[in-house]
C-alpha cells in the first residue's frame, strides 16, 4: 500500500484515514497499522514525514503541513490515530499533531473546519509492552476526542514485548478492521 500524502482513496472503507506517528515507520506499531490498512484499503499518513511545527500561541507556523493535512483528514468520517505507547503517552509527532488541532479552534478562518471534527468517529491503534494500553495513554485520546465532539470507536492494541508477530497479532488486526468496516456500513444506513 502506498503511504503518500494525497493519494486517491478507493476501496471498501473510503471514508476512513489513518494518522501514524512513530520513530520507526516499520516498527511494531507500523506493522500493526499496515495490517489494518491493508484490510480496509485505506490511506496511512506518516506524521513524522510532515513538516508540522509545535503549537505557537502567535500562530507563526501557518505555512507548515498542518492545514493542508487537516483539510484532507476532514474529508473522512473515521480517523484512526496510530502511535506506540511512549512512557505512557503518545509519540512526539502525534502529540504535536493533537496540540496543533488547537489552531482549528483558535483561528477565526479555521473555526468552521475545526467544527467539522464534531461527530467524526475516532479510533486508536497502538502497541506497547503491556497486555492492554495504559489508561493514562488512552485517557489523553478520550479526553481529546470528547473535547472535540468526536465519538470513540475503539482501540486496537498489541502487546509487542517480543516484537510484532503476525501469527499472534494479525487476527486482532483483522477483527479491528472488521469493526471499523461495520461502523462504515452502519453509518451509511
Amino acid at each position: 500500500m502506498a503511504h503518500s500524502f494525497f493519494p486517491q482513496h478507493t476501496g471498501a472503507v473510503s471514508d476512513s484515514i489513518a494518522l501514524f506517528a512513530s520513530s520507526r515507520r516499520n516498527g511494531n506499531t507500523g506493522q500493526l497499522m499496515d495490517r489494518i490498512a491493508r484490510e480496509l484499503d485505506i490511506e496511512v499518513v506518516d506524521l513524522a514525514t510532515k513538516n508540522i511545527s509545535a503549537y505557537d500561541y502567535e500562530h507563526r507556523n501557518r505555512g507548515d503541513d498542518l492545514e493542508p493535512l487537516m483539510k484532507r483528514v476532514l474529508a473522512f468520517d473515521q480517523i484512526i490515530f496510530s502511535t506506540p505507547v511512549y512512557w505512557y503517552a503518545v509519540s512526539p509527532p502525534m502529540k504535536v499533531f493533537l496540540d496543533r488541532i488547537s489552531d482549528f479552534l483558535d483561528l477565526p478562518d479555521l473555526l468552521d473546519d475545526g467544527r467539522r471534527l464534531r461527530g467524526k468517529l475516532a479510533y486508536v491503534v497502538c502497541t506497547s509492552i503491556y497486555d492492554e494500553a495504559p489508561a493514562s495513554f488512552l485517557g489523553a485520546f478520550l479526553d481529546t476526542f470528547n473535547y472535540l465532539g468526536m465519538r470513540f470507536g475503539g482501540v486496537a492494541h498489541a502487546n509487542c514485548r517480543d516484537g510484532y508477530d503476525p501469527a499472534r497479532h494479525d487476527a486482532g488486526a483483522a477483527a479491528f478492521a472488521e469493526r471499523v468496516r461495520r461502523a462504515v456500513v452502519n453509518r451509511s444506513r
